[in-house]
């Protein structure tokens, strides 16, 4: 199995062709991003894509931003999936992550919701992998158990286990917290250092926080194992440290106190160690 690293272009907003010489310098493969807003612009980076060879992993986000209209029903989101994904089409993706739902939504609600948005990216010839996220579906790992069983059984996730730590504030690390059903159907994993009061630590290599960081290497460990048993030639991961209140700022001035793309190339530079010390095992 081959381990495949993916830039995010969140918090990135030059044109992509800045980013391509980035991740290239940085030993990554590929680009994840949001799904262009225009088919035009999805076009155009189409084929700065294709022209360099870039695979690209897409984000389909429903029902607003990060955090939905509170008044999108379900039909509301999934009018907005088909529409992202008519324009994904072009870019060729190798999946497409999909930031769907309202986590005010029960579990029957969020169910139907994703095995309805499953089946329209079967019909589109597209692979979906529905993302655990806060403010979104499967925004907590209990609610996410008690989703599973009432889902296709070739649905696929996005494990961002980061937003199930703050949703829980704390390492979930208890001999009673077995995700194993939910791992077990891990298609791709967002590769983000959460911890007991937020989710991101203001740097992932901190001895402080290193306690955190094992317990989601643990967790990639896991997701890894399940996918070589399920015949996976390739995984991918996506190093996705961010903006918007995530990365930690000094008071009064609002300055980072981190660059931001050093901090995912850290990430990404050592799970590609951790992961081949893991396939040596």
């Amino acid at each position: 199995m081959r381990l495949d690293v993916f830039k995010t272009l969140w918090g990135d907003f030059r044109p992509w062709t800045a980013a391509l010489e980035d991740l290239k310098q940085a030993g990554f493969t590929g680009i994840e991003a949001r799904i262009p807003a225009t088919l035009q612009e999805a076009q155009q980076n189409a084929d700065i894509l294709a022209g360099e060879n870039i695979p690209y992993i897409a984000i389909a986000m429903t029902g607003g931003g990060v955090i939905p209209r509170q008044s999108a029903s379900i039909e509301d989101h999934l009018h907005d999936l088909r529409a992202a994904l008519e324009r994904a089409a072009c870019m060729k993706p190798r999946f497409i992550n999909v930031l769907g739902g309202n986590d005010r939504w029960s579990a029957t609600q969020q169910a139907d919701f994703i095995n309805r948005a499953h089946a329209i990216g079967q019909d589109m010839g597209l692979l979906c992998s529905f993302e655990t996220h806060r403010s979104r579906i499967l925004a907590t790992p209990w609610v996410t158990l008690d989703v599973l069983p009432h889902l296709s059984p070739d649905v696929l996730f996005t494990a961002d286990i980061s937003h199930w730590v703050v949703s829980c504030e704390r390492l979930l690390d208890d001999p009673l917290d077995d995700f194993s059903a939910f791992l077990d159907r891990v298609h791709h994993v967002q590769a983000r250092i959460g911890y007991d009061q937020g989710p991101q630590v203001p740097h992932p290599a901190a001895p402080e926080h290193a306690a955190a960081l094992r317990f989601h290497q643990h967790i990639w460990e896991q997701i890894w194992q399940a996918q070589k048993a399920r015949g996976y030639q390739v995984t991918t991961l996506t190093p996705e440290c961010g903006p918007d209140g995530y990365l930690h700022t000094l008071p009064f001035t609002n300055a980072p106190i981190a660059d931001l793309w050093s901090l995912n190339v850290w990430i990404g530079q050592t799970e590609q160690a951790h992961f081949k010390q893991f396939m040596t095992r």
